[in-house]
């Protein structure tokens, strides 16, 4: 399989599949061939712990996990029916997180299922969301997040604010394309006192959030100790989602419009509102 994945249409978006109720789903059996198992058998293994991290997140695997047979030709005129599974984007999500690190289509299949399955929980969550009432709630998610962030970098061993500054400035330059903090600022035309995340639209937001919450699961789940190899996380992290943003054929986060009125000003608005209420 060929490994230069930028160069590359998506190989998961080239395996998906949609039902006739308009539903995306994988085949197993295909999934099995990008991440690189040799055996059905090694990849039934990976696909039952993620049933089961499926079960103990309190979610039917039913749900996600819809075992079926299909048919393929073994012979000029013969055929066979094999053992296969039509994923959901959580159920592929949860088997990449299940299967083997040290393959490197793992990493940047996490990144693309994480990213896919956050999108679809934003889309159900917020249906009737404006644009302005989604970005107040992906800046309180992102505080929330900044702060864990923070918890698992010093676990790490950033722990001198000048050191965290470092770390934030890794993960910015993954996702901006080498772009740090005040490079940002600058292209938004700021002022010092002004944070970039209150002057970022939804998608904005939505890929800074992702940058945060998926180097914060992979500082923690691979245990990453040393300042050097926590900036190195999380710049890896923000290159790929960065990846993964071009080979859907999205908007590159600088690119992206700068809002005309900030969070701090959204927020203000929204309690002038409740006070009339009142």
């Amino acid at each position: 399989m060929n490994k230069d994945l930028s160069s590359q249409m998506n190989p998961f978006e080239q395996i998906k599949q949609t039902n006739e109720y308009g539903a995306d789903f994988w085949s197993a059996r295909d999934l099995q061939a990008v991440l690189e198992y040799s055996t059905w058998q090694k990849f039934t293994s990976v696909i039952e712990k993620a049933i089961i991290s499926c079960k103990n997140s309190q979610v039917n695997p039913e749900d996600h996990f819809n075992q079926t047979v299909k048919m393929v030709t073994i012979g000029s005129d013969t055929q066979r029916p094999i053992e296969d599974y039509n994923l959901s984007r959580y159920a592929c999500y949860l088997i990449i997180q299940n299967a083997d690190p040290s393959k490197a289509i793992i990493a940047h299949g996490q990144t693309y299922f994480a990213i896919q399955t956050r999108k679809q929980e934003l889309a159900e969550e917020t249906p009737s969301l404006s644009e302005d009432e989604l970005r107040l709630k992906l800046r309180k998610e992102m505080k929330a997040h900044n702060k864990q962030l923070a918890a698992a970098a010093n676990q790490a061993g950033v722990i001198e604010p000048r050191d965290y500054a470092i770390f934030q400035n890794h993960g910015y330059k993954g996702l901006y394309g080498g772009m740090d903090k005040n490079a940002i600022h600058k292209k938004k035309g700021l002022k010092k006192s002004q944070d970039i995340l209150d002057h970022m639209g939804s998608t904005e937001l939505a890929a800074n959030l992702f940058r945060a919450t998926q180097t914060q699961e992979k500082l923690q789940r691979e245990n990453i100790k040393g300042k050097m190899q926590a900036n190195k996380t999380h710049f890896e992290v923000g290159q790929k989602i960065r990846q993964t943003i071009q080979e859907l054929g999205g908007t590159m986060p600088e690119d992206l419009p700068t809002p005309s009125e900030s969070i701090k000003q959204l927020e203000n608005k929204a309690k002038k509102l409740e006070n009339k209420k009142e």
